[in-house]
């Protein structure tokens, strides 16, 4: 009787064993669905965030450059408004200049240059225009045509009116010229 228990316990361990293996291999496949599944979310996760933060750095560099350029226009109705005032300290000098008065010469020039060099500072610069150049309507405003007193200046500017200014790369005032026709 022992060998037929043990023959029995042998065959029952047998039984066992092959009834636990595909236990075992549904179990880790299971197991190896749930940690592909998990890999995936995380994956996806991952590129979320990834996704996130360059949109986010975007929005950093962005704003930074709209505050850049802010700065550099904040004054500019402060300058524009300034730009009568240079005007007429333009012309105030060049009838001062017909003057003979060398003090009074002397005086307006440093104030008309300080006013100048303060603009300057500021962002304020010149655009320089030249009669004889060719108009373009991006850059100048036409006041008026003429007949151009020679056949070189059909479609070029003929005279400069009113000085035009850029504030750092923007224009904020267009020179205003005569063109030939």
């Amino acid at each position: 009787m022992s060998k037929k228990n043990k023959n029995n316990e042998d065959v029952k361990d047998q039984v066992e064993e092959v009834l636990d293996a595909p236990i075992e291999e549904s179990e880790t496949t299971e197991e190896v669905d749930i940690e592909t599944q998990l890999r995936e979310d995380l994956e996806k996760e991952k590129d979320k965030f990834l996704r996130l933060f360059a949109e986010f750095e975007n929005y950093k560099k962005r704003t930074s450059k709209e505050r850049i350029e802010l700065f550099k226009t904040a004054g500019q109705d402060i300058v524009q408004s300034m730009l009568p005032v240079l005007d007429d300290f333009d012309r105030a000098k060049k009838e001062i200049n017909k003057s003979e008065d060398k003090e009074l010469i002397k005086g307006i020039e440093l104030i008309h240059n300080k006013l100048k060099e303060t603009l300057k500072n500021k962002g304020l610069s010149e655009v320089v225009v030249e009669a004889g150049e060719v108009f373009n309507a991006d850059n100048h405003e036409a006041i008026t045509q003429i007949p151009a007193p020679s056949d070189d200046l059909k479609g070029k500017i003929v005279d400069v009116i009113e000085k035009g200014y850029k504030l750092g790369d923007k224009i904020i005032r267009f020179p205003k010229v005569v063109t030939g026709q």
